[in-house]
């Protein structure tokens, strides 16, 4: 039998549901020795994993790692594993629990990476100063709400931006009419200790958090204050723009002293969410409502007459809106339905030269 230590691994999130996975993975006829882990780093040649008492380093054996490659599924922080040491002590990752829950991001060429697993509550965190993004929020949003996982605003650098009169209260505004209404959205100060308080609701034991966002937004200030020490690095940002030095350059999972866990995260630098059109709908329910209005049915809500969408919907929020479902379409999109596309703006892209170079010469 696989040895599941359940008391001492739930403090790391273990529920009921999980141990009843890897305890299918286990051979009827063979006697297996393998112990389930926690997986708390993935870098490129070895991993971290916590066995409930201790951190400890291992490797991940090449079979699974291929075999988990040709299904864009790779380990992610968060993932349960079945690990075992041999005859020389190196620990290896022999097998991934099934993950009951899963945040997957796409690249430009359309191959999925995962960003976390079994996560229960992903904390969008962005910074009320010059970090603030609603387009980029929506996206986090958009990628969220594809994964099962509950989704939380959380605005940083309150204490900040509470110096200019009314400031917050115009950025928390123009927020809610682009939110879901069932999103939580708080507005805290990362370095104050009373944070904690405000998100317990998110903390209970057993639970795990990843805080997500772009670099400079506050994430490992955050994390530090759930932690009540300081465990990740945190740095200054730009003038400029308030974006951050990736201080933090990895994914990693760490124990809160409230029993839950919390995932820290780099900044994404490619934000494309594996949505299907009907998961984006979700996202953009406002959208979707309005569409009943429009005049007609087949309405793609760009300069037809009678769109109830371009009446009720801000311009930005509804450009963000065409332009995620651009790239979920072309996601979807086989190899040589692409191929065909590229074809097709190749040629019109000639005619619209030719067309130039007539006129041109014409003058």
């Amino acid at each position: 039998m696989i040895q599941i230590h359940f008391e001492r691994l739930r403090a790391l999130g273990l529920t009921p549901a999980l141990a009843n996975l890897a305890s299918t993975l286990s051979p009827d006829t063979e006697e297996d020795s393998r112990q389930l882990m926690r997986l708390t780093e993935v870098h490129r040649e070895t991993v971290r994993v916590h066995d409930g008492e201790a951190e400890h380093g291992a490797r991940a054996l090449p079979r699974l790692m291929r075999t988990l490659a040709e299904e864009e599924n790779a380990l992610a922080v968060g993932d349960w594993v079945l690990a075992e040491r041999d005859v020389h002590g190196q620990l290896w990752v022999e097998a991934r629990v099934p993950p009951l829950s899963r945040i997957v991001r796409r690249d430009a060429d359309g191959r999925r990476h995962p960003v976390v697993s079994n996560v229960d509550t992903a904390l969008l965190v962005m910074g009320l100063d010059d970090d603030f993004n609603p387009r980029r929020l929506e996206r986090y949003l958009a990628l969220v709400q594809s994964s099962d996982v509950l989704p939380v605003v959380v605005l940083t650098k309150a204490d900040v931006i509470a110096r200019t009169e009314g400031a917050l209260e115009e950025r928390i505004a123009s927020l809610q009419g682009r939110m879901p209404a069932h999103v939580d959205l708080l507005a805290v100060d990362g370095t104050d200790p009373q944070t904690k308080e405000r998100l317990a609701a998110y903390l209970g034991a057993g639970q795990t958090l990843v805080v997500l966002g772009s670099s400079g937004a506050g994430k490992s200030t955050l994390t530090n204050t759930l932690l009540g020490v300081v465990v990740q690095d945190t740095g200054a940002v730009r003038e400029h723009d308030s974006r951050g030095k990736h201080t933090t350059t990895s994914r990693s999972l760490h124990c809160l002293p409230c029993g839950a866990c919390v995932i820290d995260t780099p900044g994404l630098r490619t934000l494309r969410p594996d949505v299907d059109e009907a998961t984006l709908a979700l996202s953009f329910g406002d959208i979707e409502s309005l569409a009943a209005n429009c005049r007609f049915r087949d309405c793609k809500h760009q300069d037809e007459p009678g769109c109830a969408v371009r009446e009720g919907v801000g311009s930005d929020r509804l450009r963000n809106y065409h332009k995620l479902l651009r790239e979920t379409r072309r996601d979807t999109m086989s190899v040589l339905e692409r191929q065909q596309q590229l074809s097709v703006w190749k040629q019109r892209g000639k005619a619209t030269r030719e067309r130039l170079r007539i006129k041109q010469g014409s003058g």
